[in-house]
């Protein structure tokens, strides 16, 4: 399934591409000036411009942001809000955040490839308020009731 999204690039960015055919997301890059280097503590937290914007040609589409696996294992950079979310009617620059959950500082300089964007469908519930649920096997056990084996 293909998708028709629009873009403006800013910052001197070029547009994000997949880098194999059964890429399920494309990079996105720091649109940092030439020379300029984010170093995130650990501990830190940093919001990284990419020079993008996106117009979906469909409100029924959101662009999740995740994070790098490479990143998250090698380096504990992880996306600060755990997933970004870029609704159908945003038209403003991605930028990323970033926390460094790692020991060491880590730097970030421009074109690094900071996360990774994809293009989910969106459902969008009408909710109805009812007096009770249906009944089901696991009812109303949570945060482990199934056990981890």
């Amino acid at each position: 399934m293909n998708l028709n999204v629009k873009m403006k690039l800013s910052r001197g960015m070029s547009a994000p591409e997949y880098a194999t055919d059964g890429s399920a997301a494309v990079d996105l890059r720091a649109a940092l000036d030439e020379g300029e280097v984010v170093t995130i503590a650990p501990g830190a937290r940093a919001l990284i411009p990419t020079g993008i914007s996106i117009s979906p040609e469909t409100r029924d589409v959101v662009a999740v942001i995740a994070g790098r696996s490479g990143l998250g294992i090698k380096k504990g950079v992880t996306l600060s809000n755990g997933i970004g979310v870029i609704d159908s009617d945003y038209r403003g620059e991605i930028c990323v955040g970033l926390i460094n959950r790692g020991e060491e500082p880590f730097e970030v300089r421009r074109g690094d490839r900071i996360a990774q964007m994809m293009f989910l469908p969106v459902l969008t519930a009408r909710f109805i308020t009812v007096d009770s649920l249906d009944e089901t096997a696991r009812g109303t056990g949570g945060f482990g009731s199934t056990g981890v084996q």
